[in-house]
């Protein structure tokens, strides 16, 4: 059996990775900036809310259930 050595990850790493997943759940900005311990949101914005595929699909799918309401 062949051990494969996992490549160390930098602290920033992990820390951009809870972020994105905590955006991913369905946390708000304000949220994710407290927990992180930013000043601001705008840094989250800008740094760790890029649309993930999971985050664009549960956008699409809200988007389009208020329209189907809006429609009725």
């Amino acid at each position: 059996m062949r051990i494969s050595r996992v490549t160390p990850l930098p602290i920033h790493s992990l820390r951009h990775t809870h972020a994105v997943l905590l955006l991913e759940s369905g946390a708000d900005m304000k949220y994710v900036q407290e927990r992180l311990g930013h000043g601001g949101y705008q840094i989250i914005a800008d740094v760790y809310s890029h649309v993930s595929k999971k985050m664009e699909q549960k956008n699409t799918a809200q988007f389009e259930s208020y329209m189907d309401d809006i429609l009725k």
